[in-house]
């Protein structure tokens, strides 16, 4: 059987944003829907040419992934591409492990990444590992636009399966040697540290402790299960989505903590007294890291809404430093281009040049873990004790993000307002503080504001959602609470 039901005529629109295209489930995020982009991708891979080469499907653990990820299987098989899909819920950066080692044409990965527990997604995988670029989320939403209403092709993964053009596959072993390349995992598990992992019950729970296992490191790991709830807070390594594990790293016993999102292709990390150590101070600790212990020297490339530490320390090192728009479609490419050894943006999404460029949480953190055990050898002990010291070299950093809701219905006005009327009036000052310059962003969505110290404001609206977000970076706690403020009057005019 070829053919699956027709499409109904009222199809909902799909647009992919800065990372995938993700849904309420039930709602927009349905098995038809699943089906609409799958056929874009084949039709990609097919119009390329490419349908040997095949497309890697994986997906997390969330409400009902695995069979969203069947679905999506049925469709390429049914335009005669060979899948390879994960045997259970991996990290999101297995599939981009997956394509890399396989030559595949692309991948797939059902997964909402931090989004609500009520939400799941698509994203798309370039046959680099690289999030998919303009390029192809432009062939798949021209698909998108014409099949709501057409037959999707697709093949019964039993079928498929029993006629051998699908290989299951179970990405760690391979994933241990690729890691091995570039990591000690010997001289991690030989260190003499009690680190605490959270997961924050998504697809990476289990992976830092079995890549540690075996030595002399203590890893006490939380919240393993299956959850698709979630513990009833949005999967993101953020406070307060961490506090329980900033409390139990406080209670006293842990060197470390090492935080994972829901599909652990994000990175945190906390002190030893359960301090959350924020995103752009992690950019500019791996940034730190591969200059002074690895010897690195070659581009790094942030995302506009990231520190202003990576151009502190680009200076100091002699380091290239590129910035795009945000998401790692506009960040994973310009690494290729450039050839850089690190790739990062806001949100806690790293990818590494020795290693793929797209974002790995898990590696991240085993960099992080090897950071800390090279400053202690050092004489730079405890973690916090490292963070001081890096602060002396990097400068200070005083972050926060918020993210302002706004009624659907008066949304697009907020929009207007917002990308309209300041690019006329941009003001002079803000939170009492003269405004160096402004820059519009590429990606036509808001606005970065810098004082003379510094410090920069960020305001971006959301092409997916009814929100404007606001971020900050400010050489004091003070002056980074007044810029937030200034920012949300702004918002709400």
């Amino acid at each position: 059987m070829r053919d699956g039901p027709a499409a109904a005529a009222s199809a909902p629109t799909i647009t992919f944003g800065t990372d995938g295209w993700r849904a309420r489930i039930a709602d927009e995020f349905t098995f038809d829907s699943v089906r609409r982009c799958a056929d874009g991708v084949a039709h990609y891979v097919a119009d390329r040419g490419e349908q040997a080469r095949g497309v890697v499907i994986a997906y997390d653990r969330r409400f009902a992934s695995e069979h969203f990820a069947a679905a999506a299987a049925e469709v390429l098989l049914g335009h005669d591409i060979p899948v390879a899909l994960a045997t259970h819920a991996v990290p999101t950066q297995m599939s981009s492990f997956e394509v890399v080692q396989r030559g595949a044409a692309a991948g797939i990965v059902i997964t909402a990444s931090h989004n609500p527990w009520t939400d799941n997604g698509f994203k798309v995988k370039a046959s680099t590992g690289a999030a998919a670029g303009a390029d192809i989320l432009g062939a798949i939403e021209a698909r998108l636009a014409i099949n709501g209403g057409h037959h999707v092709q697709r093949r019964p993964l039993a079928e498929a399966e029993a006629a051998g053009q699908v290989d299951r596959f179970d990405p760690y072993e391979g994933y241990e040697r690729f890691v091995r390349r570039t990591v000690d995992l010997d001289s991690l598990r030989a260190a003499d540290l009690d680190v605490l992992v959270d997961p924050l019950y998504g697809a990476g729970a289990g992976w830092l402790s079995r890549l540690l296992a075996g030595g002399r490191i203590r890893v006490h790991e939380i919240h393993q299960e299956r959850n698709p709830y979630f513990g009833g807070v949005n999967p993101e390594p953020i406070r307060p989505n961490v506090d329980e594990a900033l409390r139990l790293i406080a209670e006293g016993g842990f060197d470390l903590g090492l935080l994972l999102d829901g599909d652990a292709d994000r990175a945190g990390a906390a002190d030893e007294r359960g301090t959350f150590i924020h995103q752009l101070q992690v950019t500019g600790l791996l940034m730190y890291y591969l200059a002074e212990h690895r010897g690195w020297r070659d581009p790094v490339v942030v995302s506009v809404n990231n520190t202003s530490m990576a151009t502190r320390l680009g200076a100091h090192y002699g380091i290239e430093t590129h910035e795009t728009p945000v998401g790692f479609k506009f960040i994973g490419p310009r690494m290729i281009e450039t050839g850089a050894m690190m790739g990062a943006e806001e949100s806690g999404g790293f990818g590494f040049g020795m290693h793929l460029p797209e974002r790995d949480g898990i590696y991240a953190d085993l960099l992080l873990l090897d950071l800390c055990i090279r400053e202690r050898a050092a004489g730079r002990w405890p973690v916090s004790k490292i963070l001081e010291h890096f602060h002396e070299l990097a400068g200070p950093s005083c972050y926060r993000r918020i993210d302002v809701h706004v009624e659907r219905a008066v949304y697009p006005e907020v929009k207007r307002r917002l990308l309209v009327e300041l690019a006329a009036q941009a003001p002079s000052e803000i939170a009492g503080q003269t405004i160096q310059h402004t820059v519009a962003l590429e990606t036509g969505d808001g606005f970065k504001f810098f004082l003379a110290d510094g410090s920069w404001l960020l305001i971006r609206t959301s092409g997916t959602e009814p929100l404007v977000r606001i971020y900050t970076e400010a050489t004091s706690p003070d002056l980074q609470e007044s810029l937030l403020a200034a920012g949300e009057r702004l918002v709400r005019g």
